[in-house]
């Protein structure tokens, strides 16, 4: 007779309809390689970043033998650099040589670290800037600028779209 009243039903979450825009997908929520692919495909047909005419023969780093086989290298190295960035405000040229850098081999002798090479990176850094991609963050490094994170997040969305409709 005296029963507490029943709570009303609570709302019901519609499930994603087919015009559902997936918000909040950013670079973090995509897996590095289909990104980096993805971007490096949008920086190739964009006309704003341009290849060197040295991209055919320059090797990545010191302890390299030879230059890279593919002909998108170039444009997969700064969708690489770019999501680096993105994801940590600040990273400058050193930390990117650092982390682009490898064992160098010599024969018999003990193997030792090298850093990547700096003008490659300086460059696409730059071809970035251009871009209004990225923009120096004081005397630290490079930081994202905020069309540069739309443009990327916007890609992210794309391939998180077409990782739903593979999977459909």
């Amino acid at each position: 007779p005296n029963s507490p009243p029943t709570p009303p039903n609570p709302p019901q979450l519609n499930k994603m309809s087919e015009e559902f825009e997936p918000r909040g997908i950013t670079v973090r929520d995509i897996a590095p390689a289909d990104f980096i692919k993805a971007y490096a495909e949008h920086l190739k047909n964009s006309d704003k970043f341009e290849l060197p005419n040295w991209a055919d023969t320059v090797k990545t780093a010191v302890f390299k033998e030879l230059a890279p086989y593919g002909d998108d290298w170039y444009y997969i190295r700064a969708a690489s650099i770019a999501r680096k960035i993105y994801l940590r405000p600040g990273t400058g040229v050193g930390a990117l040589q650092k982390w682009y850098g490898g064992s160098y081999r010599r024969g018999t002798r003990t193997e030792h670290f090298r850093k990547a090479n700096s003008g490659l990176i300086r460059s696409v850094l730059q071809g970035l800037e251009e871009m209004k991609v990225i923009e120096k963050a004081g005397a630290k490094g490079r930081k994202v600028t905020r069309v540069g994170q739309q443009d990327l997040d916007r890609i992210a969305g794309g391939v998180a779209r077409a990782a739903l409709e593979d999977e459909e």
